[in-house]
């Protein structure tokens, strides 16, 4: 009798979760509740953060793969270097990568040039500036968080609070405003998020090697837990036919942290221009806020 009483308490208990999760708005199911019953999978953004691992775009298993570094002059990060006592440097592009219209390759080269002459490369992030897509999903350490309705997808990146928005089960706009992160529209496929997004400016770069891009960049993401079902990793299929030869696919991996709440982050703000690199100041205004 004991034992149907406390069995039909923890019933009431989830019971009264979904029902608040369901008011609320939010696909937020107990663990493992969501897997059997509906196949729209459940990224616990509640309580666990994906974390990526690396700073770099993955290669596929075959065909076209991003751009990476230089054979003969590997990038070592500062994470690295703090490991293994190699002295960090930065990023030097492979030119040889087929995927690249020759204006990019131009613009790497020169890029590379000037981190032969003893000059930094940064770009934009350093600055407050949006990152882009798919580098926002290239930050170490920062975890990102999904909050998931039934009309809309949101990823929240712990770094400077950076927001992604997907529109669910809709066509993309017949013109959509460029802009940094693009619109976005999503779907389920099974136990995956799929994200395709068109309509970005050509202000970020497409990876931290900061290779550009065109307005024409066409992304597809797939958001998915590894086939073991341990860590989730997107599938990242880009494709721009003014900046690369042919469309192209990368991999990123993360890792969940459990209890990982989201804290606050904020990018300070910093107009000096110690080293001169090339990316555009913080917009000021001149006007006073109070």
């Amino acid at each position: 009798m004991y034992r149907c009483k406390r069995e039909s308490r923890r019933q009431k208990r989830i019971s009264q979760s979904i029902l608040f999760a369901l008011f609320a708005g939010f696909i937020i199911l107990p663990q493992g509740f969501a897997q059997e019953s509906s196949a729209i999978p459940d990224y616990y953004s509640n309580n666990i953060g994906w974390i990526g691992n690396g700073t770099e775009l993955g290669q596929p298993p075959s065909g076209p793969g991003p751009v990476t570094f230089d054979p003969a002059f590997p990038y070592v990060s500062n994470a690295q270097a703090s490991q293994t006592g190699d002295a960090a440097n930065f990023r030097v592009a492979d030119l040889n990568n087929p995927i690249l219209q020759p204006w990019v390759v131009d613009a790497l080269r020169a890029q590379n040039d000037e981190v032969h002459a003893g000059g930094p490369i940064f770009d934009g992030k350093v600055r407050c500036w949006p990152p882009g897509v798919p580098v926002f999903l290239l930050y170490p350490g920062s975890p990102i968080y999904f909050l998931q309705t039934a009309d809309e997808v949101v990823m929240i990146m712990e770094q400077n609070h950076q927001i992604r928005r997907v529109r669910m089960n809709q066509p993309h706009s017949e013109n959509p405003e460029p802009s940094w992160y693009g619109e976005s529209v999503g779907h389920y496929e099974g136990g995956t998020l799929v994200v395709d997004t068109i309509g970005f400016n050509d202000r970020s770069f497409i990876d931290n090697y900061r290779t550009p891009h065109s307005t024409k960049l066409h992304i597809v993401e797939r958001f998915r837990f590894r086939e073991d079902g341990s860590e989730p990793e997107v599938i990242i299929q880009i494709e721009d036919p003014d900046a690369f030869t042919t469309p192209w696919t990368a991999i990123r991996k993360f890792r969940t942290a459990e209890n990982r709440h989201i804290t606050e982050s904020i990018c300070a703000e910093n107009n000096e221009h110690y080293f001169n690199y090339d990316i555009p100041p913080i917009p000021q205004d001149d006007t006073p806020d109070f």
